[in-house]
């Protein structure tokens, strides 16, 4: 017999590829310039120069054998020291290379942390809408349970949802700053609350309770307002990093997760994240990436693009009468449907090859949300659409 979770998992589609999906079938048909695809989110922003220079680099002066083997299960010690030199200097951290384990991108990260921390099947991790999907499973899969804190009207923390939902059972809570779907920062006045209800729950529980930092839009922020770093507000925080979206590469699956030295017996810790990798199967993180990244680690993401398409979304989108979350960081933008129904909008807008994806999957049923690393051109073309949509609604 096989595995009937399994089964399930792998033959449940995901709505955001099926949606992706369903645009590679409509190119044929309509062109791809007509397919107005904001479904996933693949950065359109090549990665920067100095990526592709530090391959070449890479490649052409070393011997395969330096780039092709394999590093130490937790990475390098050059990519580590690489990354504790460049934290230390942005958020004045004492970080050194034990502190860091590099990773297949921040899912395996997350996967690894749970793994570590969910220990029973009465273990609970608190997940706070709108959230991505994928927790539920990685959570499900390590014999947890997910327990969901609805959003508040301007999607910060619902503060009294979460103190509603701590309990004895509490080993961990997720966040995602700035958050996929809505492109929201958590504020800094909203993190300190949450701190303050982790701290008095671990003394009420005599443990620790693990704040998740889930951080790959880290570095896309579009206001003035600096990205609050969380283990200075936490103790017990640790985080989960990805270059995906900073340098433009999800498919070479490369990121960390970081133990700082105020996490309760944190050697510990790392060797449990250490005995969960291992046992999840993750070797070591591609070594070319991790030689790459140490010579890039000081590089930051061009915005532009992603900057220009918000900009004109947000401005349209709320002149047209829509209610738009401010989208402050990442490259997305959660808007609520007009009526509340985000599957019948999604099917409206289906109609004429504006590709959405309803909330009902990050915990939000009435909004949609749209990724905005797209072509300016289609952004472009993608406004009288929404203003056709918004008439038939009024």
């Amino acid at each position: 017999m096989l595995n009937e979770e399994m089964i399930k998992l792998g033959t449940q589609k995901s709505v955001i590829r099926d949606i992706f999906e369903y645009a590679l079938s409509r190119i044929p048909v309509v062109g791809a310039e007509n397919v107005l695809d904001f479904s996933i989110g693949n950065p359109n922003v090549p990665a920067p120069d100095e990526v592709q220079k530090a391959i070449l680099e890479i490649v052409e002066d070393k011997n395969p054998v330096e780039f092709h083997s394999y590093t130490s299960a937790a990475g390098s010690n050059e990519c580590r020291d690489a990354i504790a030199e460049n934290l230390n200097k942005r958020f004045g951290t004492d970080y050194n290379r034990n502190n860091l384990y590099i990773t297949c991108g921040a899912a395996a990260a997350l996967n690894i942390v749970l793994k570590a921390i969910i220990s029973d099947e009465e273990d609970e991790i608190i997940v706070v809408a709108p959230y991505f999907p994928e927790y539920k499973p990685f959570i499900e899969a390590k014999g947890g349970k997910m327990v969901l804190v609805e959003a508040t009207g301007d999607l910060q923390i619902n503060m009294e949802g979460v103190k509603k939902a701590l309990s004895e059972k509490t080993k961990g809570i997720i966040i995602n700053t700035p958050n996929n779907p809505s492109g929201v920062i958590y504020s800094e006045e909203t993190l300190k609350k949450l701190a303050e209800l982790l701290k008095e729950q671990s003394e009420k529980n005599g443990a620790p309770i693990y704040l998740i930092s889930d951080e790959p839009y880290r570095e896309l922020v579009y206001t003035d307002e600096k990205i609050t770093w969380v283990p200075a507000l936490y103790d017990n925080t640790i985080v989960c990093y990805s270059w995906s979206k900073s340098l433009s590469l999800p498919g070479e699956r490369i990121g960390y997760l970081l133990v700082p030295n105020t996490v309760k017996d944190w050697e510990t810790f790392m060797a449990a994240c250490g005995g969960a990798a291992r046992i999840l199967g993750y070797v070591n993180a591609p070594s070319l990436m991790q030689q790459v990244i140490a010579k890039c680690i000081d590089i930051e993401p061009d915005l532009e693009v992603y900057r220009k398409n918000r900009e004109l979304l947000l401005s349209e989108l709320t002149e047209m009468g829509y209610n738009v979350a401010k989208p402050d960081g990442a490259f997305y933008l959660f808007l609520e449907a007009p009526d509340g129904d985000s599957l019948k909008f999604m099917e409206k807008a289906k109609e004429k090859d504006l590709l959405l994806v309803p909330g009902i999957g990050f915990g939000c049923p009435t909004y949609l949300r749209l990724s905005y690393c797209a072509d300016h051109e289609k952004v472009k073309k993608s406004i009288p659409v929404f203003r056709e949509l918004m008439k038939e609604y009024k």
